[in-house]
């Protein structure tokens, strides 16, 4: 089982009910991973940073200042493409990481350990 939740989970001003939202997900996959655990399935949780998806592109408009001055503050100096977080998401259904389970992989570019406002 996989939760795509959002590195919003550990805040993000203006986004109280998203931020929140996603930290209950986290939460509950937690949860299921030492439910499920006994039956072989394993629970995770892919957390993506600033994704450049329509989604991004509805709260930062594309192309524009604001988005240049967002990928600057990322530690890795670049917002994230929808191929990072499909990688992150093929880790966890490769059969050879049965042994992973309760884990939230922050796919952020470094965000989830620094200060970051959309």
């Amino acid at each position: 089982v996989m939760f795509n939740a959002s590195r919003a989970a550990l805040g993000a001003p203006t986004r109280t009910a998203y931020s929140a939202s996603k930290a209950g997900m986290i939460g509950m996959a937690r949860t299921w991973a030492l439910e499920l655990a006994p039956h072989g399935i394993t629970v995770n949780v892919v957390a993506p940073g600033p994704v450049q998806t329509d989604n991004f592109w509805g709260i930062i408009p594309k192309e524009s200042e604001r988005e240049a001055e967002l990928a600057k503050r990322i530690p890795v100096g670049r917002l994230g493409q929808v191929e990072d977080v499909t990688n992150a998401f093929l880790f966890f259904c490769d059969p050879a990481n049965s042994f992973v389970t309760g884990q939230t992989l922050f796919v952020c570019g470094g965000s989830s350990i620094g200060t970051l406002t959309l």
